[in-house]
């Protein structure tokens, strides 16, 4: 009843402010209780929707006026563009993958879980607990609270080989999410005008972090299989470069996971070049068929500088990583988060910590990776049945996503298009590449949200691919 009287009352003043001159002052509340028959608390209401809409404004102590209408008229920004000059980095749009779609798409195209895949519960009691204890009003080490250092130091100490001196807690270092990693890893490291070694495809982020950092971005030709070690050495004695960035496990986008051979010849190469390997180990929890070893447990030497994200994994709210450097690269690193960020929330970091520690994240895991699995058999069945000339090298034994090839004839832009068009919402695969896309690709991610729709998704895709239009048929008349 309440808020059939608010929108009676907002439309009756609607009309009454549209014949109104501006600035004239609405009747005052008492009048209005008795002209609709409302409480007084229905009718501040409908001023509250009418404010919210731009319509009227408040005067404390005199009353409610109809707001002037402002006529709307072009801007001249043409100063700015003397007084910013050429940009030196690209400049960039929303990504693909970071798009949110309405809720009635067919979502093929993110990089993050489905709420669904979340611990949530851990996620809330955790918030609760870090929000009512020292963290919600202290300042916290800028290299992050110690006992989550000793965390992430010992996950990865945990893989050590006999004869490989572990991570120290003191080697870590955390971060507000693993972009902020590879920013401040490219520029301590690397530098600008300097070269970075790049798989590509790799994931977009680290292009659009070492873009930003002003580095001179070297690709190196990388598959399902990883990259060629050979083009990899070719390209260090080349160009001379001090730093490769790499996801050695179940890299994003292809998928790939490299063989324990290929990780001693690319640790060989970097070593024997006085180099560093960035270690992007992002999808560290979301193993299915495979629980790989870090590359950097294989390393005691400051060769391998680790970053570890829990955002994907824990929650999108909780930005939390970690980065794990020796020597006076981890110092390097540390000057520059603090320049950046000075330190990290403690209530978030306090929160992260304790998720991670609970009994009940193992079990979370080990049901993440049963629902990953099915996820992603559903969608390599769905692509197989309805999309044969999309070809799909490898399953991934991890990770998130799909890596398709489509037919060299197809037009990329097109499919994309016209799939968007008929609800579905795709990642063209090009913006994987920190080159020329070596041929039309697409990241499909199987943990987004409706997997009952992945199956109609991949159906429109394979009409699309096909030539016809992906528009869903009309159901016949009964």
């Amino acid at each position: 009843m309440s808020n059939d009287s608010s929108t009676k009352i907002v439309e009756g003043l609607r009309e009454w402010i549209a014949a109104a001159p501006a600035g004239a002052k609405l009747p005052s509340t008492r009048a209005l209780v008795s002209q609709y028959g409302a409480s007084p608390v229905t009718v501040q209401k409908a001023l509250r929707t009418l404010a919210g809409q731009g319509l009227v404004e408040s005067r404390p102590g005199v009353g409610t006026f109809a707001r002037a209408v402002r006529v709307a008229r072009p801007n001249d920004y043409g100063w700015q563009t003397a007084a910013l000059g050429a940009p030196q980095q690209r400049t960039f749009g929303l990504h693909t993958a970071l798009r949110s779609p309405p809720n009635d798409m067919i979502a093929l195209h993110s990089g993050y879980p489905d709420r669904e895949l979340l611990p949530e519960r851990l996620v809330r009691a955790a918030l609760n607990r870090a929000a009512r204890g020292e963290a919600a009003v202290g300042r916290p080490p800028a290299a992050g609270l110690p006992e989550l250092q000793s965390w992430f130091a010992a996950e990865l100490g945990s893989h050590a080989p006999a004869g490989i001196a572990p991570p120290a807690p003191s080697d870590v270092v955390i971060l507000p999410g693993s972009q902020s990693g590879l920013s401040s890893a490219f520029r301590s490291l690397v530098g600008a005008g300097r070269p970075l070694l790049i798989e590509s495809p790799t994931y977009w982020g680290a292009i659009r972090a070492a873009e930003q950092a002003g580095v001179e971005v070297v690709p190196v030709p990388s598959g399902v299989d990883g990259p060629d070690p050979r083009e990899l050495a070719r390209a260090f004695e080349r160009t001379g470069a001090r730093v490769l960035y790499a996801q050695p496990n179940f890299a994003n986008p292809t998928g790939a996971r490299w063989s324990f051979d290929l990780a001693d010849q690319v640790l060989a190469t970097v070593r024997r070049h006085g180099a560093f390997l960035v270690e992007d180990d992002w999808a560290r929890d979301f193993g299915i068929d495979a629980d790989p070893t870090p590359l950097a447990a294989r390393d005691d030497g400051g060769h391998l500088v680790y970053l570890r994200s829990l955002t994907k994994s824990v929650s999108p709210a909780v930005r939390i990583a970690g980065i794990i450097a020796r020597g006076p690269a981890r110092e390097r690193i540390l000057a520059d988060v603090q320049a950046e960020s000075m330190y990290v929330s403690a209530v978030l970091q306090a929160a992260a910590l304790d998720v991670v520690t609970q009994p009940a994240w193992r079990t979370h895991l080990r049901g993440l990776r049963q629902q990953l699995a099915a996820r992603r058999d559903l969608l390599v069945e769905a692509l197989r049945e309805h999309a044969p000339s999309a070809y799909l090298e490898s399953v991934p034994q991890g990770g998130l996503n799909l890596w398709v090839r489509l037919p060299d004839t197809a037009d990329l832009p097109r499919v994309v298009r016209e799939c968007e068009e008929a609800g579905v919402l795709l990642a063209p695969g090009g913006e994987w590449f920190p080159a020329e896309p070596t041929a039309p690709y697409l990241r499909l991610n199987y943990a987004g949200p409706n997997p009952g729709t992945f199956p109609e998704g991949v159906r429109l895709l394979g009409r699309a691919l096909d030539g016809g239009s992906p528009c869903p048929e009309p159901a016949l008349e009964p």
